[in-house]
Formats: structure tokens, sequence, C-alpha cells
């Protein structure tokens, strides 16, 4: 047995962490936009990275690496160094090396516009800012940030049925270019529990593939798209199940939080397949819901077309059969294996439903025990507004 417990001090929530966010001139108005994590003993770290194949700078950098420990990861936004070639890795080089001789094989992770030089100057003077003693989650998940409207943080001390305890805490970003293949986002989880690297790895693949490989906001893979797991082990304690657990816990609020702050977004939407032939179907339509245009722009305008559900799932390549097909709003059934239920009152009925911040479409393709669950928004006008001018 075990209880979380949670906390409010993000990546500091475990032993041993350190992270601050600074202003270095890369956004305006003296913006914070530039983070550090520390931590005081070097971490076992595993990783999942974007499936995009135009691979930014920063994650060619950390893969050329190797087996390697660290106990530094610096973050800057506004750039994402990608699309910069060999350079983008030689920069990265010349900026880590400037810092202080305490900081052991350290990464770097980057966010922002592609196709521009790091401006290494003001990141190397920004870096000089950086006090490593400091305990501000705050204001490092605030400087990671770029189109978010705010920003993404969880912990939890995990505690064990012997009284010993473990903490796991994160941080993310990320509002657009997220996509089911990983996301224009990043994340940083730290943790004190004694894991070793390869479980540590396993799990993280396996959550990933249920949260933020479940999150869609535009259809769009970023070049950036980085998870990192961090574990200086100095806790002592370890428990598997409640590990994993937790970090399912605080990757799926992550999840849902960068969907819910999709750009220009006004809902989230949870799109619960079930009755597939196999897990993989279920999957392929919870995501062709969550990316199909026609559906987000049916959910920005408050439509209940279910119409556009059948369709995308008839789309989507997998097993599917009219006279099987079940589609439902929260628990309001539309549509029921070839029965035509649709009338003006369970449209209106529908339509309320269709204007909540969060609800459901759950579709049942009755052939099978195949589920999955995926996350989307709507997409508007404001979407197009913050896109259409990005690098201005």
């Amino acid at each position: 047995m075990y209880k979380l417990i949670e906390l409010q001090t993000g990546v500091c929530s475990a032993q041993g962490f350190f992270a601050d966010g600074i202003s270095a001139g890369l956004k305006a108005n003296s913006a914070k936009d530039m983070a550090f994590i520390y931590s005081k003993k070097e971490c076992e770290i595993a990783s999942v990275f974007t499936t995009n194949k135009m691979t930014a700078a920063p994650i060619r950098h950390f893969r050329a690496k190797g087996e390697f420990k660290t106990n530094f990861v610096l973050i800057n936004a506004k750039n994402a160094n990608a699309m910069t070639g060999k350079a983008g890795v030689s920069d990265i080089n010349t900026i880590l090396k400037t810092l202080p001789t305490n900081i052991i094989n350290p990464v770097m992770s980057s966010t922002g516009v592609i196709g521009v030089r790091l401006p290494q100057e003001k990141i190397i003077a920004g870096a000089k800012l950086f006090d490593l003693s400091k305990k501000e989650p705050n204001a490092a998940a605030s400087a990671i940030m770029t189109t978010d409207s705010f920003s993404k943080q969880k912990a939890f001390r995990v505690e064990l049925e012997d009284g010993s305890s473990f903490s796991i805490g994160a941080m993310a970003k990320g509002a657009g270019m997220i996509n089911p293949a990983m996301a224009t986002m990043l994340c940083f989880i730290t943790t004190d529990a004694k894991v070793t690297k390869e479980e540590m790895q396993e799990i993280l693949d396996e959550v990933t593939l249920t949260t933020f490989n479940a999150a869609s906001v535009d259809g769009d893979t970023s070049t950036n798209d980085t998870v990192m797991l961090l574990s200086n082990g100095l806790s002592d304690v370890y428990d598997r199940d409640a590990f994993k657990v937790a970090l399912e816990r605080i990757m799926l609020f992550l999840a849902r939080e960068m969907v819910r702050d999709g750009e220009g977004a006004t809902k989230l939407v949870t799109y619960r397949v079930t009755g597939a032939k196999d897990d993989r179907e279920a999957e392929i339509v919870a995501k062709a819901l969550s990316n199909s245009l026609l559906v987000k722009t049916a959910l920005y305008g408050e439509d209940p077309n279910w119409g556009r559900i059948a369709s995308t799932v008839g789309a989507s390549g997998v097993e599917a059969d009219e006279e099987r097909l079940s589609i439902s709003f929260n628990d309001l059934c539309v549509y029921n294996k070839g029965r035509l239920l649709f009338d003006e009152t369970m449209e209106e009925e529908a339509s309320q439903i269709m204007k909540l911040d969060a609800f459901s479409i759950s579709c049942d393709l009755g052939l099978g025990s195949g589920e999955f669950t995926s996350f989307g928004c709507d997409l508007g006008y404001e979407y197009v507004k913050i896109n259409a001018d990005y690098r201005t």
C-alpha cells in the first residue's frame, strides 16, 4: 500500500534538486526565458524524444553523448535551435563549456522559433545569473513557456506502508504543435527514488503512450519534443507500482493541461474508444478523432455534429460497421448501432454538453475488446491569429 500526497514545489520536490528561471533578453519585456534544473548528486536519466525526422540540435547533442549521468539541464525559450545543422550542436557545446565546474555532463533543451541560431552571448550571460542554491520551481516553469497562457506543474510525495517515502515532481510547457506522437512540448521530471535507469526508461516509455502520446492540439509534431526523467536516488526508497502510478498521474495531468491550454482552445475533450478489434485499432480511431479538423471546428462552434464523428471513425482505416457503432456525448447516446436517435430534444441536450469547458465523446465500435483514450481540443480563430504571426 502507498499514499500520494500532492506537493506544490514542482521539480524541486525531490531531495537535492534545485531550479530557477531568469531573463536573458530572449523574450520581450524582460520576461523569464531561461531555466535550469540542478541536482547536487549525479542523476540517472531516461528520455523520450520527438518522432519528427527533423530533430533539433539539443536532441542530437543529447543522443551523441551515449550512456551518461548528469546533474544539470539548461533550458531556453524563444529559440528552438532546430534546422541549424552541425553549427547548432556546436553552439550547444560552446555554451555548456562556460558552465561552472561542479556541473557534470550538462544537457540543453530548447523551444521556440525554428531555423535560427542560438544567441550564444545572451545565453552565456544569462547562465552566469543562475544561483544553483535556489529552489524557485514557479520561476523555472514560467521561463520555459512560449505561447502557453499558464505554467504547468505537478508533484507528489509517495509514502509507502513502512513510513518511508520518495518524491517526484515535474514541469512542462506546450500549447501548440501538439500531436499524438509527442508534441511541441518539453517536460522535465525529477525524483529522488532509488530506481535504475533501465526500469525508469521502461516505465517512462509505457506511460508516455497513454499520456503525452494521447494528446493533440493541432496535429503537428515538433522538432524539439522532449521528456526527461532524472533520478538522483537520494531517498534510497523505491516501489515500482507506486512509482509508476505517481508518474502516470503527473504525466496525465500535464498532458491534459497542455491540451486545455491549446492555442486559442476553449474546450478539453476526452475521446474514449472501446469495442475496437484490438487496442491498436482503438488508438488509431481515438487519435483520428482528436486530430480531425472537421471535428475540432464543430467543437468550437458547439455543434453536436455526430456525423463528423462517425465519418472520422470510418475514414480512420480500421475495421468498423455502422450497424455496430455507438456514439455518445458524455452519457448521452446520440447514435446506437444503426438507430437514428437524434431529434430536436436530443440535439438541445447535446448542445448543452458541448457548451461545457470539458466533456467526453465516446465511440463503441462493437467489434472486440480494444480500447484507447485520447485528448483533444477545439480549433478556432485565435489559433490562426497566434500562428499567423508566431515569429513576430
